[in-house]
């Protein structure tokens, strides 16, 4: 799913620099270009949290505590991503 998004954003920045080359100074294009890398940006630090997690889990002896937490962790993440996607798929809907 993170792979799917970071292609999306990719696709994003690359159709709002094609536009912003005609129209340099249209404000809802440099929000677009902005947000675009701001979800590329998120989708890195996602990847190493839930590496971080995955680490922590992957130890011997986890307490059921830390495994609550990740899991709370990880739940929190997933509900942010699929915010970003939406988003993402919205105004790229948008752009074309």
């Amino acid at each position: 799913m993170v792979k799917a998004i970071a292609t999306q954003a990719t696709e994003g920045v690359d159709l709002v620099q094609q536009l912003m080359s005609a129209f340099p100074d249209n404000a809802i294009l440099i929000q677009f270009f902005a947000y675009f890398n701001t979800s590329l940006f998120f989708i890195e630090t996602s990847r190493k949290q839930i590496e971080n997690i995955r680490r922590t889990l992957a130890s011997s002896n986890v307490p059921d505590e830390v495994i609550q937490v990740a899991g709370e962790d990880l739940g929190d993440l997933l509900g942010r991503v699929l915010e970003v996607k939406l988003k993402v798929e919205r105004l790229i809907s948008r752009l074309e």
